[in-house]
C-alpha cells in the first residue's frame, strides 16, 4: 500500500510539473490558462498595477508591494518581446474551435497583442513626464491613494517604495534621454510646467509633504503597531523623503533643465519622427475601430453643429442670446446662483452634493439595469499638490478584494469652476451609472479570465460613461431643468469638440492657441479648464477621440438592436449585455452585440 501511495504521489507531482511548465513556460493545454499566464506575466512585471488592482496586497502572495515598476527603456523592450511571444502562442490555438466567452476572450487578447505589435515603431514617442498624468505626479498619487497601510509590514513596504524613488526616477531620466536622442522632446510649455511642479514638490518640507502626511495619518489609526515602532517608521519616512525621494526628483529636474533649450513650440504628433503615421496608429488604437483622422475630424464638425442647435434652442428658452456657445455660457456664468459662494466648508459641501446626486441616480436609473455593483463609490477631492494640472474629475477603480471603494475625484482648485448645472452630468459620467457601474461590475463577471474583468479599453470605458450622460436625458432627469440639460449638452459638446481639436492639433498642424480658441468658443467651458484640456491632448495624442467615438458606437449598436428586435428589445438586457462582457475593443463588441441580437430576436 505504501508503494502504491508513493507511486500515486509521484504521478501527481509529475502531472503537476507538466501542467506547471505549460502554464508558466510552454503552451498551456487550456486556453484559459494561457490568458491567465498572459495577465500574470504582465502583472509580475508591473508591481504598481498589482497594487492598483488590490487583489493580493498584504496576503501570502504579496511579493510586490515593496517594489515600484521598472521605468527603463530595457523594460519597455522586454515587454514588446514578451507580447510578440504571447501573440505567437495565441495563434497556435485553433480559433475556429472556440465559442462563447472563450472566443470573445481570444478576439480581445488578439486585438490587444496585435495592436501592441503594431505600436513597436513608436514605443518611445510618448512623454513619460508631463503635466497631466506624468510620473512625477502620478507616483505620489499612487502612494497616497493605492498603497494600503494596515500593519507594520505594509508600513515598512511603503517606506521601501519611497526609498525606491531614486532608482525609479533614474530609470525615468534614462527613458527621457533615450527619447530625446531619437527626436522625441516635449513641447516647451510641457517642460516649463513639469519643472515648476517638480521644484515645488522637492522644495516642500518633508513633514509637509503629502507622502509623509498620508503615512502619518494612516499610521496613527493603527492599533496593531507599537508606539515605539511608529516613531521609528515615521523617522524612516522622513529620511526617505529627504534623501531618495528628493534625489530622484533632482535627477528629473536636472534632465529637463538640459532639455529646455532644445524644446520647441510645435505641439502636434506630426512634428515627431514619422509622426503622421504614428497618429494614424493612435487613432485606430484609441478608438479600437478602423477610422481615419480625416473621418473623425468631419464627424466632430458635424456633431458640434448638431449639439450647438440644441443648445441655442435651450438658451432661447431661458432668454440668453449671443453669437457663439461660449458667449451664451459667459452670460449664464454671470448668474451667482449657478456657482458656490467661497465660504468656509464649501469644499465639503460640494462633495456632499455630489454624493447626494449619486444616491438620486442609483434610484432614478434602477429600471435601466438588471444589477448594480457590490462596491461602494465615494467622492474625494483631488490631492491639492496636483490640482493645478490634474483633470477636472476622474475615477479610480475599487480594489478587487473590497478593501478600497471606487473613488470619484473632483478637482476643487477653483470653486468658480464648479458650475451647478453641470454636476448631475458629471456624477453620471464618473459614478452612477457611468464609470463606477462599468468598472466595478466588470470585476464581478464570473467564468472569464481576470483580464476580461480589468482591462480598460478607453473607447468602451469612456464611450459607456458618455452614453450614460445621454441616458439621463432619455429618462427625463432634465425634463423641467433646462439648465441641467445645458450642462449635459455642454459635456457632450466638449467631447465632440475634442474630435475636432485633437485631429486639428496632430494632423492639421493647429497651434495650441488655435485649439484653445476653438474649444472655448464652442463649449463655453472656463478658460482654465479649456487650457488644461488642450494641453492634455497635446501630450496624449488620440486618447480624447475615444469618448465620443465610443458613445456613438454604443448608441448605434442600441439603435440596431431596437430596429431588429422590435417589441422583444429590453434596454436593461441590452445594458447587461454591454456591461457583463467587460471592456472590449469596439470591433469585438460589435460581434458580441450581433450575436446577442440574433439570439434574442423574435
Amino acid at each position: 500500500m505504501k508503494k502504491i501511495i508513493l507511486y500515486s504521489l509521484a504521478v501527481l507531482l509529475l502531472a503537476f510539473g507538466i501542467w506547471g511548465y505549460k502554464l508558466v513556460w510552454g503552451k498551456p493545454f487550456n486556453i484559459d490558462h494561457f490568458f491567465d499566464r498572459y495577465l500574470i506575466g504582465a502583472a509580475i512585471a508591473e508591481p504598481e498595477i498589482l497594487t492598483l488592482l488590490g487583489a493580493v496586497d498584504n496576503t501570502i502572495l504579496d511579493f510586490h508591494s515593496h517594489k515600484l515598476t521598472d521605468a527603463s527603456p530595457q523594460h519597455t523592450y522586454k515587454g514588446l518581446e514578451r507580447d510578440r511571444n504571447y501573440l505567437e502562442t495565441l495563434h497556435s490555438y485553433n480559433r475556429g474551435r472556440l465559442s462563447g466567452q472563450k472566443a470573445i476572450t481570444y478576439d480581445m487578447v488578439e486585438w490587444l497583442l496585435e495592436s501592441n505589435a503594431e505600436a513597436e515603431p513608436w514605443a518611445f514617442h510618448d512623454f513619460p513626464v508631463n503635466q497631466t498624468f506624468g510620473i512625477q505626479s502620478r507616483l505620489p498619487d499612487f502612494m497616497t491613494t493605492n498603497h494600503q497601510i494596515i500593519n507594520q509590514k505594509s508600513a515598512e513596504n511603503y517606506i521601501k517604495r519611497l526609498q525606491a524613488f531614486e532608482s525609479k526616477f533614474d530609470q525615468v531620466r534614462e527613458s527621457v534621454s533615450y527619447r530625446a536622442e531619437r527626436g522625441v522632446i516635449p513641447p516647451r510649455f510641457v517642460i516649463d510646467h513639469v519643472l515648476r511642479e517638480m521644484n515645488e514638490f522637492r522644495n516642500q518640507l518633508a513633514q509637509e509633504n503629502p507622502l509623509y502626511e498620508n503615512f502619518e495619518t494612516a499610521l496613527a489609526g493603527l492599533d496593531n503597531v507599537r508606539e515605539d515602532k511608529k516613531g521609528r517608521l515615521l523617522s524612516d519616512t522622513l529620511s526617505a523623503i529627504n534623501n531618495e525621494v528628493k534625489t530622484g526628483y533632482g535627477f528629473l529636474i536636472e534632465t529637463f533643465e538640459q532639455l529646455q533649450p532644445l524644446a520647441g513650440d510645435n505641439v502636434g504628433a506630426w512634428s515627431l519622427p514619422d509622426g503622421e503615421e504614428y497618429y494614424r496608429y493612435l487613432t485606430r488604437m484609441h478608438t479600437t475601430l478602423s477610422l481615419t483622422p480625416e473621418e473623425i475630424h468631419q464627424t466632430g464638425l458635424d456633431e458640434v453643429e448638431r449639439i450647438k442647435a440644441e443648445m441655442f434652442a435651450l438658451f432661447d428658452e431661458i432668454g440668453i442670446s449671443g453669437e457663439t456657445v461660449g458667449a451664451r455660457f459667459a452670460v449664464l456664468d454671470e448668474d451667482p446662483d449657478m456657482f458656490y459662494p467661497d465660504t468656509t466648508g464649501v469644499h465639503d459641501q460640494i462633495i456632499a452634493d455630489y454624493m447626494e446626486q449619486i444616491t438620486f441616480l442609483y434610484e432614478k436609473t434602477a429600471p435601466l439595469f438588471k444589477r448594480t455593483p457590490k462596491a461602494e463609490v465615494e467622492v474625494r477631492r483631488v490631492p491639492e499638490y496636483s490640482e493645478e494640472t490634474a483633470p477636472f474629475a476622474y475615477y479610480n477603480i475599487p480594489a478587487m478584494d473590497g478593501s478600497r471603494p471606487g473613488i470619484f475625484f473632483i478637482n476643487l482648485r477653483d470653486i468658480n469652476e464648479i458650475a451647478k448645472y453641470g454636476m448631475m452630468t458629471l456624477s453620471a459620467h464618473e459614478a452612477v451609472p457611468g464609470h463606477h457601474f462599468q468598472l466595478a461590475m466588470a470585476q464581478e463577471i464570473e467564468g472569464v479570465p481576470i483580464i476580461r474583468q480589468i482591462y480598460p479599453f478607453t473607447a468602451y470605458v469612456e464611450g459607456w460613461a458618455l452614453y450614460t450622460e445621454w441616458l439621463l436625458d432619455e429618462i427625463g432627469v432634465y425634463e423641467n431643468d433646462p439648465y441641467g440639460n445645458l450642462g449635459r449638452l455642454q459635456a457632450e459638446m466638449f467631447r465632440a469638440a475634442r474630435l475636432v481639436v485633437d485631429t486639428g492639433i496632430h494632423m492639421q498642424r493647429w497651434t495650441r492657441d488655435e485649439a484653445i480658441d476653438y474649444m472655448y468658443e464652442n463649449t463655453g467651458m472656463p478658460m482654465g479648464d479649456v487650457v488644461s484640456e488642450i494641453e492634455r491632448y497635446i501630450v496624449m495624442p488620440g486618447q480624447a477621440l475615444a469618448y465620443k467615438v465610443g458613445m456613438l458606437h454604443i448608441q448605434n449598436l442600441r439603435t440596431e438592436a431596437e430596429s431588429r428586435m422590435g417589441d422583444s428589445f429590453d434596454v436593461a438586457e441590452f445594458h447587461d449585455m454591454i456591461l457583463m462582457n467587460g471592456a472590449l475593443p469596439l470591433d469585438v463588441l460589435t460581434g458580441v452585440a450581433e450575436s446577442w441580437i440574433a439570439e434574442n430576436s423574435n
